[in-house]
């Protein structure tokens, strides 16, 4: 009796210790959250407060937020594989994905038919993409969806005498507003949102893009092992639903499909290096 209990008790023991040592870990250590802070005030650190509590209490983690002022700086962060989340727009999404082996979690929340134009003065003669030729233009950040790469991709063949970088879409829209630029691209709601902020300029859509672009993600670091990644995963699922509505995601949402997108970024990203030298020519 007494060897027949010992060996249940045995097998007892070992089949719980297996249990135990399948369940993913606590992550142990610092997770750094991405995020592009276009205005760059303090109010998303209230924003991400709650979630980040809740985030470093179910994992064991220290949680830390880092917030870029905009694409450009994001684009670096990723290159350095320093963040362990990042809650990216479109543009960057497909980057982080492509290039930097980052695994898409969730969708952000956001306009379901958000599409790239081309925007210009009311006075502005010009009807059609193909007269930008000779022009100069204001573009959006590196890793920007409707203010980089899909503008770039439609001016594909065309010759320009300038792009202006804008660092946010408003400044892209003052560009125009002020002569400097002959058209600039942002994203409709962009317009919607900044076009009547600035003074008495009227503007025109000069053209849209057909394609719309799919919801940004929140994405999970190649630094990650995947017991861990399973393990947030499943803890950003369980999120109360106020608090992933806070930072912007969507807990039982399905992962958009970002196959053109990144067709797009691999396109822009053969003629990049053609954006230094003057005129550009975009072939």
């Amino acid at each position: 009796m007494y060897l027949r209990f010992s060996r249940r008790l045995f097998l007892f023991h070992l089949l719980g210790f297996t249990f135990v040592a399948c369940q993913p870990k606590p992550f142990e250590g610092t997770i750094t959250i991405g995020v592009i802070n276009y205005g760059g005030g303090e109010q998303i650190i209230n924003q991400y407060a709650k979630f980040n509590s809740y985030l470093g209490e179910k994992t064991n983690a220290y949680i830390q937020l880092e917030p870029v002022f905009n694409e450009n700086r994001a684009v670096e962060r990723l290159e350095a594989r320093a963040w362990s989340l990042v809650f990216a727009p479109p543009g960057l999404a497909a980057i982080a994905i492509a290039r930097h082996q980052y695994v898409p979690l969730f969708p952000l929340i956001g306009i379901s038919n958000l599409r790239s134009i081309f925007v210009v003065r009311k006075d502005n003669p010009i009807t059609e993409l193909k007269q930008l030729q000779g022009q100069i233009i204001a573009l959006g950040q590196l890793g920007s969806a409707t203010g980089y790469y899909l503008p770039l991709y439609n001016l594909y063949g065309i010759t320009l005498a300038d792009i202006l970088f804008a660092p946010t879409p408003k400044a892209a829209l003052e560009l125009v507003a002020q002569g400097k630029a002959a058209a600039c691209a942002v994203s409709e709601a962009e317009l919607s949102l900044y076009g009547s902020q600035l003074g008495q300029t009227e503007f025109r859509i000069l053209f849209k893009d057909p394609h719309y672009v799919p919801l940004g993600m929140v994405l999970i670091g190649p630094n990650i092992e995947l017991n861990r990644q399973e393990f947030i995963r499943k803890v950003m699922s369980d999120v109360p639903s106020g608090l992933a509505e806070e930072v912007g995601y969507v807990p039982n949402g399905q992962v958009p499909n970002y196959k053109y997108m990144i067709s797009v970024v691999d396109r822009v990203s053969s003629i990049s290096s053609k954006l230094q030298t003057k005129p550009i020519r975009l072939f």
